[in-house]
């Protein structure tokens, strides 16, 4: 048995012990989560216990994302549950500091064990890597207080890995690009309004309709340093008038490419 079939015997393994009663998973819509939700629901089907799917409907995050959740957790058959936050009156997060992950984790954690208490559910889990554990990643320690369990994570899982269960699975996510926080486009201790938020969407949204899979508009008040796969640098500069014409047009003066390409946590350089 290869290292990866290990792992997944491990997952399985771990996830029959938490289906023994009913379960709450912490539910994006992204790959991680909705690997998660499916192989939880596959295993509560030898139990019989309910599985809860739950989506944060928060500002910090495309719209499109909840729409994403919805009909992939309709997909897969799980009960669909949204909670309503607006994290920059709550989290306390709105000069985006260097912890505001861990502040805005505890929070919608916080909500979710509260609903989870009202269900009766003492089990909440969520789709975590191994990848996550190795990066700066301040909203693992939230996870860790409230006692969220990570269960891809605790099997090895890495991204990569993730992704091709996910296609295994026939899960139509399996190759979607991940879609961060939009609170990630800006500098630490800038101060975050719902408006730039939307700016940020509306541009990455523009872009990815002209067929650029990894998409961040980094923004440096009126400068936007734009992060695309290296592959994508001629393409973008075949199209760079039009690029230029989108960004602009959502109020900014400068934009730029950035050399170094995409890149997950190219803010938390420090």
């Amino acid at each position: 048995m290869n290292e990866y079939d290990k792992k997944k015997e491990v997952l399985q393994t771990n996830l029959l012990k938490y289906v023994n009663q009913d379960t709450m998973v912490a539910f994006s819509g992204g790959v991680d989560s909705s690997l998660l939700l499916k192989l939880v629901c596959q295993a509560a089907e030898t139990t019989g216990r309910q599985v809860y799917a739950v989506t944060m409907q928060t500002k910090l995050h495309p719209v499109m994302e909840l729409e994403n959740a919805e009909k992939v957790a309709l997909e897969i058959g799980a009960k669909h549950l949204v909670i309503q936050v607006d994290e920059l009156l709550e989290a306390g997060i709105e000069q985006n500091p260097k912890d505001r992950c861990y502040l805005c984790k505890k929070r919608l954690f916080v909500k979710m064990k509260t609903e989870a208490e009202r269900l009766q559910i003492h089990t909440i889990l969520d789709g975590t890597n191994e990848d996550d554990l190795h990066v700066y990643r301040p909203g693992l320690r939230a996870l860790k207080e409230l006692g969220i369990v990570s269960p891809l994570a605790d099997a090895g899982f890495t991204k990569a890995e993730v992704r091709m269960l996910a296609k295994e699975c026939g899960l139509s996510v399996s190759s979607r690009p991940a879609m961060p926080c939009l609170a990630t486009r800006f500098p630490y201790g800038t101060r975050l309004s719902y408006e730039e938020l939307q700016k940020v969407e509306q541009g990455e949204e523009a872009l990815r309709a002209m067929g650029f899979y990894n998409v961040r508009l980094r923004i440096y008040d009126q400068l936007v340093r734009i992060e695309v796969d290296k592959a994508d640098f001629e393409k973008i500069l075949s199209c760079s008038e039009v690029v230029v014409e989108q960004v602009k047009a959502l109020g900014y003066s400068y934009v730029t490419l950035d050399l170094e390409g995409f890149r997950s946590g190219s803010m938390d350089i420090f």
